[in-house]
């Protein structure tokens, strides 16, 4: 069984930061692409940071400069460091992992349960 548990999160003022945590556990072979995504209020879930295995990233355009995803492939974590916020960051962050469990089983995205990221004008 695997597990992603997210961390972080909170209420933060208008230009404040804040940092957010995933780990994966659990009977894992190996990870892939481990991303971020987050779910604004009355909208759809968007990708707003992803970094592969080897470091590569990406970034919603309107979070570049602004957000840095790192990656510790030790430790099958990834953390998102959130600068600049605005209340338009508002919404559940969640993160995502593709996930190998045995080295010959198919890729499987698996998912946490979300932390709420509030920020206030």
């Amino acid at each position: 069984q695997v597990h992603v548990v997210e961390s972080g999160g909170g209420l933060v003022q208008a230009g404040g930061s804040l940092g957010l945590s995933c780990a994966a556990s659990g009977s894992i072979f190996s990870i892939d692409y481990m991303r971020w995504y987050r779910q604004r209020p009355d909208q759809e879930r968007e990708l707003v940071a992803g970094i592969t295995t080897g470091g590569s990233t990406n970034y919603l355009e309107s979070v570049k400069g602004r957000f840095t995803i790192s990656r510790d492939n030790a430790k099958n974590t990834i953390d998102l460091q959130m600068h600049s916020l605005k209340p338009e960051d508002t919404g559940v962050y969640f993160c995502a992992a593709d996930i190998k469990t045995t080295v010959d089983s198919i890729v499987f995205t698996h998912w946490g349960q979300g932390t709420q990221v509030t920020v206030s004008s």
